[in-house]
């Protein structure tokens, strides 16, 4: 990738605009981005990540702030009521204000639990997302959802709570696992089957570019795939109508998540997620195969998975009809007419649901 290229701002707009920008090198942006009536900074990171996070706090107090840390679990484990708790509990004793902020170094596990620590302490403080993954900088960080998950399903307790900025320093994918980029790029072809069909060209086209960390094309994708969300998020925050689109293939893709207890990556829970909504799609009438099978092709040339085991269809049915989506007894899904053309589909026959299932097992 040329050094040359300059960083990309995109702009989300809303009653609380912010900036996501997106490049190399941008951890002297952070201090800007906080704002100047910040004094105390909450640094939540993973264990993993400690130097990270120890070097963004040094890097806020050669700035001037008062910055601490907060170490939480890796991945889901750091969703919980209680790591939320033990944030509380750091902000109280170092008697943060509400003119202070949280910054949340990681991926999107640490990002929506840094996002709801600050939107519940005093009521709401600022908040800034550096995210580490790519799942963080495409879908967690960006839009304002935060929550922490429950026995009974993910991301069931939460608040829509929009950063003051999102820095997505491409640099630190260097360091992320083959898989976990991988993973990541399942929420980049989401965003290309609902609204931006360059993106499964690129992939269909450079699949090892897409997944190559200092490619042009990653970067490229990275861009597009923020845009989707911003535009989208800039109309409907609260998810109240067009939001619901970027959950497409979400809700079996959760559902796999609860299943298999968090230990299957995200990303790769809505790869099957979209295969599983396309096949639902077709066989209520809406998309055509052709289209289908392109789900099939693009995420396969990806390296993403597009099947699941075939024995949980209970447990499976159970956890989807437990999604926070649903309305009452109405289950609701994201399918396509047509790529570029989402639509929902509510309600569907169980028997309807069992079927596209069936084209999703292993067995």
């Amino acid at each position: 990738m040329s050094e040359q290229r300059p960083p990309t701002v995109i702009r989300v707009e809303g009653e609380q605009p912010y900036d996501v920008v997106i490049g190399h090198g941008l951890a002297d942006r952070l201090p800007a981005m906080l704002g100047e009536k910040v004094r105390k900074v909450l640094v939540v990171h993973p264990r993993a990540l400690r130097a990270t996070g120890d070097a963004v706090r040094e890097d806020l107090a050669a700035a001037g702030f008062e910055a601490v840390t907060a170490e939480v679990p890796d991945g889901e484990e750091a969703k919980t009521a209680q790591v939320a708790a033990f944030c509380w509990q750091v902000l109280g004793q170092a008697a943060f204000t509400r003119s202070d902020a949280v910054v949340g170094v990681g991926g999107g596990a640490v990002t929506d639990l840094a996002g709801f620590v600050a939107a519940t302490w005093l009521r709401g403080v600022r908040v800034v997302h550096v995210p580490t993954t790519l799942l963080g900088m495409v879908d967690a960080a960006v839009g304002g959802k935060t929550g922490i998950n429950t026995s009974e399903g993910k991301n069931l307790v939460g608040s829509f709570h929009p950063p003051a900025g999102v820095l997505a320093d491409l640099a630190t994918l260097q360091t992320l696992p083959d898989f976990d980029l991988r993973a990541g790029l399942a929420e980049v072809v989401k965003c290309g089957f609902i609204a931006d069909a360059d993106i499964l060209t690129l992939c269909e086209q450079q699949p090892e570019e897409a997944a190559r960390w200092d490619s042009d094309v990653l970067a490229e994708l990275v861009e597009r795939a923020v845009a989707v969300k911003a535009a989208v998020v800039s109309e409907d925050l609260t998810e109240s109508g067009l939001r619901e689109v970027l959950n497409y293939g979400h809700t079996f893709g959760h559902a796999v998540e609860l299943v298999e207890r968090y230990t299957w990556r995200h990303g790769a829970a809505v790869s099957v997620g979209m295969v599983y909504a396309a096949e639902l799609g077709r066989l209520a009438g809406h998309l055509p195969e052709r289209v289908v099978d392109r789900h099939r092709r693009v995420l396969t040339g990806l390296g993403l998975p597009i099947v699941y085991r075939g024995d949980r269809w209970s447990a499976l049915y159970d956890a989807m009809r437990r999604d926070k989506k649903n309305r009452g007894d109405l289950l609701r899904f994201v399918v396509l007419d047509a790529s570029g053309r989402p639509t929902r589909l509510e309600g569907p026959d169980p028997a309807l649901l069992q079927a596209a299932y069936v084209e999703v097992s292993d067995s």
